[in-house]
């Protein structure tokens, strides 16, 4: 098993899908296997604009599965998702 960031880019003006989303996205999350921290990238006026998670998987294909199913994908919220090996250099998960 690996370690990956899932560092997603919400498309301009993608606030109210992202919000009526949300519910549905947190669902998502909360049963997904292998998710270790998740929240949202803030803009300058505290609103998110994007999110970052961090996902332990068997491979790189495992991780963007889990992006591409993700209830903020299909909605179409991201106008990005960029799935990147990742490991810890400081601190634990």
């Amino acid at each position: 098993m690996a370690l990956f960031a899932i560092i997603c880019k919400d498309k301009p003006g993608a606030l109210d899908t992202r919000l009526a989303t949300r519910p549905t996205h947190l669902d998502y999350l909360n049963q997904s296997t292998g998710l270790k921290l998740a929240g949202a990238l803030l803009g300058d006026d505290g609103n998110p604009i994007g999110s970052l998670l961090i996902v332990e998987a068997e491979n790189l294909a495992a991780a963007q599965a889990q992006a591409d199913n993700d209830p903020f994908t299909t909605a179409g919220v991201f106008d990005s998702v960029e799935v990147r090996p990742w490991r810890v250099a400081i601190g634990a998960l």
